[in-house]
C-alpha cells in the first residue's frame, strides 16, 4: 500500500511525524508533499529537523497559501505516483487542495481530524472542515463528540475514532522539550497570536493595548504575520510582552509546559495546553476545541471584545477532575491500521 501525505502548516508537519513512523511500521509506503503554505524556515524547515521527519519526495515551494495554486501541483505528483490514498491533515488550504486533486484524480482520501466543528462559517478553516469530509472515503476523528457530528451531517465516508496524533507528537517530544527549555525570568503566560482575523490592524490593537495592560508578563512568539501587521501599523508592545522570533516545535513546548498561562488563537495549543494541565484562555468567539471548554480548562474571549482579558487571565485554573481527552497517544497506530483495514 502505499499514500500520499499532504502537509503545509506547522501543526501538520507535528501531526505527520508520529504518523510517518506508524506508517513505516505497518509496512505501508508514505510519499511525503510539502505545499509551502507555510515557508517561513521557524515554521516550516525547522520541523523537520527537530521532528526527524523524512524529507518530503515533492516540496512545492509556493510560498503561498492559495490553494487554486497548490491543486496542479498535487494533483501531478498524485499523477506521478498513483497511491492508494492520499491523507490530508486539518482544516488548512492545504487540506482543501489535496483533498480536491485527490478527488479529481479518482483517488480516496482520508482526513485525520475529521469532523471537528466551531459552528464559525465566517472562518476559512471552518469552511475547509466541511468540505474535505464531505469527500473523504476515511474520516479518522480525534473523539466521539466529532464522530456524532459527522454522523449527522450524513457523510458518506467510514468514521474511525482513532484520538488526536498530535497528542502522541506531545508525548514523544515533552521529555526533549523540558530539557531544552530557555531560562524564563519569573513567572510568564506564553502568548500566540497568528490567526488571520486577529491580525486585522484595528482588532490586533485592541488586543494588544489589553495585553499590554494586563499586569501579566507574556513570552510572544511573534508569527510573521503579526510581526508585519504590528510594524506596518505602528502596534507597540508594551515592556512585559516580550517578542521573541517563531519557535521551533521542541522550544515552543517547553514554553507552553513552562508557562502559568496560555493565551492563544492557536488550535494545536489550546490541546496541547489541556494535556498539559495549563490554563488556557483562546483569544476567538469560537473554538472546535469545544471539550476544552465545557471542562472549565479553556476560556474564550472575543477578539473584538476583549474587555473581560483581564479578569479571565485572574481566574483562569485547571480543573482538578479533568477527563481525558483526544486519545492516549497512540492515535497514529490506529490511522495505519484503519488505512491497513479499508
Amino acid at each position: 500500500m502505499k499514500v500520499l501525505t499532504v502537509v503545509g502548516n506547522r501543526p501538520q508537519f507535528i501531526k505527520s511525524g508520529p504518523l510517518s513512523e506508524a506508517l513505516r511500521a505497518a509496512g505501508i509506503e508514505e510519499v511525503g508533499l510539502h505545499t509551502g503554505q507555510h515557508w517561513d524556515r521557524a515554521l516550516s524547515a525547522v520541523f523537520y529537523e527537530e521532528l526527524g521527519l523524512p524529507e518530503p519526495r515533492y516540496s512545492l515551494d509556493l510560498h503561498s497559501a492559495d490553494p487554486e495554486q497548490m491543486r496542479p501541483r498535487i494533483a501531478a505528483a498524485i499523477e506521478r505516483e498513483r497511491p492508494d490514498w492520499v491523507v490530508v491533515f486539518g482544516d488548512t488550504n492545504s487540506t482543501l487542495a489535496g483533498a480536491e486533486a485527490a478527488l479529481d484524480a479518482g483517488i480516496e482520501v482520508a482526513h485525520v481530524e475529521a469532523g471537528l466543528r466551531s459552528g464559525d462559517l465566517s472562518m476559512p478553516e471552518e469552511r475547509n472542515r466541511i468540505a474535505v469530509d464531505r469527500v473523504s472515503a476515511l474520516l479518522l476523528c480525534p473523539d466521539d463528540r466529532s464522530a456524532q457530528t459527522l454522523r449527522g451531517e450524513d457523510v458518506p465516508g467510514r468514521i474511525d475514532v482513532v484520538g488526536d496524533v498530535m497528542r502522541d507528537a506531545l508525548d514523544l517530544s515533552l521529555p526533549f522539550a523540558k530539557r531544552a527549555a530557555p531560562d524564563q525570568p519569573g513567572p510568564y503566560a506564553l502568548l500566540t497570536i497568528h490567526r488571520e482575523a486577529n491580525t486585522e490592524p484595528e482588532r490586533l490593537r485592541r488586543l494588544i493595548s489589553e495585553l499590554n495592560g494586563a499586569g501579566w508578563t507574556f513570552v510572544f512568539p511573534v508569527h510573521p504575520r503579526t510581526r508585519h501587521v504590528l510594524d506596518e501599523n505602528g502596534i507597540r508592545l508594551s515592556p512585559e510582552v516580550r517578542a521573541t522570533e517563531p519557535q521551533g516545535y521542541l522550544e515552543l513546548l517547553a514554553l507552553a509546559s513552562g508557562a502559568s498561562r496560555i493565551v492563544t488563537d492557536s488550535g494545536g495549543l489550546q490541546k496541547e495546553a489541556y494535556w498539559l494541565g495549563i490554563p488556557c484562555v483562546t483569544l476567538r468567539a469560537n473554538t472546535e476545541w469545544v471539550d476544552t471548554v465545557e471542562a472549565g480548562a479553556n476560556t474564550l474571549v472575543d477578539p473584538d471584545d476583549p474587555s473581560n482579558l483581564r479578569s479571565v487571565l485572574h481566574d483562569a485554573a485547571f480543573p482538578a477532575d479533568a477527563p481525558q481527552l483526544y486519545g492516549d497517544g497512540h492515535a497514529a497506530v490506529r490511522v495505519a491500521a484503519s488505512l491497513r483495514a479499508a
